[in-house]
C-alpha cells in the first residue's frame, strides 16, 4: 500500500534582530515530532480507518521505504504500537495488526463502560461555560467532519470530543485508564463508522451528552455514555464473524 513519504529535513530558522544588537527572546521549547512519532500517528490512522486489517502484516523493509526512513525510527514506532495494544510483534514473525477477538471486546468494552460512567457520575455540576463552549467547538468540527465525509478528521475531532468530556472529572488516573483502553481498541471503530446512520448517531449523542451538561443531569449523561459505546462492539463482532467465522464470543 502507498503511504505519503515523510521528509526528515526540517525548516531553517534565520534570526530577525537588528545587526549588532543582541536580542533576548524568551521563545516556548517545544518538541517536534520525531520520525517515530509520526509513523505512529499514520500507522494509527491506517489502522483506525481500516486501512490495515486484522492479522496484517507490518515488515520493517516495507516500512523502512514507505517512510522513507531506516529500521531504528519503524522499530521504535512498532514499540511504541505494541504498548498501545494496536499492534502484535511474534517473535520470529515480525509486527501484525492486532487480531482481537470478540471476547476480548466485548471485555474491553465492559470495562471501559464502568469507567466512563465512573467519570461522568463524579464530575462536579454545574459544569462552567468556558467548557460547554470548549466542547460545542469540538463538537462542530465533528459534525462538519461527518457532513464531509472525512472519516480522519471524525477520528481526531472524536478523541479530542471524549478527552475533554472524561477530563472534566478531574482524577487523572481515571482519565489515564479510560484513554489507555480507547487507544487499544482504536482499530474496530472502522467497523463502527463503515455506515453513514453510525456517524449521524454518534453526532446526536455528543450533542445530546452537551445538553446533558449544560442543564445538570447526570442520569442523562450515565445514560448516553452507556449507549455510545454500543454499536462499536456490534458492529466489530459481525464484521469478525463474517470475515473469520466462528461465534460472536469466540476467543
Amino acid at each position: 500500500m502507498a503511504t505519503a513519504r515523510i521528509s526528515r529535513r526540517h525548516p531553517s530558522r534565520k534570526d530577525a534582530g537588528s545587526p549588532g544588537i543582541t536580542q533576548v527572546v524568551a521563545e516556548p521549547q517545544v518538541r517536534e515530532p520525531s520520525i517515530a512519532d509520526l509513523i505512529v500517528r499514520k500507522l494509527e490512522e491506517d489502522i483506525v480507518l481500516g486501512r490495515r486489517h486484522p492479522r496484517e502484516r507490518l515488515v520493517e523493509q516495507d516500512l523502512c521505504a514507505d517512510f522513507d526512513t531506516h529500521r531504528g525510527d519503524v522499530r521504535l514506532a512498532l514499540f511504541e504500537l505494541e504498548k498501545m495494544g494496536i499492534v502484535e510483534r511474534i517473535p520470529n514473525r515480525g509486527a501484525i495488526v492486532r487480531d482481537l477477538k470478540p471476547r476480548e471486546v466485548e471485555e474491553i468494552y465492559d470495562v471501559r463502560e464502568e469507567l466512563e460512567v465512573m467519570a461522568v457520575r463524579i464530575l462536579p455540576f454545574p459544569v462552567p461555560d468556558a467548557d460547554i463552549a470548549r466542547l460545542e467547538a469540538i463538537q462542530r468540527a465533528h459534525g462538519e467532519a461527518v457532513d464531509a465525509g472525512d472519516l480522519l478528521a471524525v477520528f481526531h475531532s472524536n478523541v479530542q470530543f471524549h478527552r475533554a468530556l472524561f477530563g472534566l472529572c478531574g482524577n487523572a488516573s481515571l482519565i489515564e485508564t479510560i484513554e489507555y483502553l480507547a487507544q487499544k481498541v482504536a482499530g474496530i471503530r472502522s467497523y463502527a463508522h463503515a455506515k453513514p446512520e453510525a456517524l449521524n448517531d454518534s453526532r446526536r449523542d455528543h450533542v445530546a451528552m452537551i445538553r446533558a451538561l449544560r442543564n445538570s443531569r447526570r442520569d442523562d449523561l450515565i445514560r448516553l455514555t452507556r449507549r455510545h459505546l454500543k454499536p462499536a462492539v456490534r458492529a466489530y463482532i459481525d464484521a469478525y464473524r463474517r470475515r473469520f467465522g466462528g461465534g460472536g464470543s469466540a476467543v
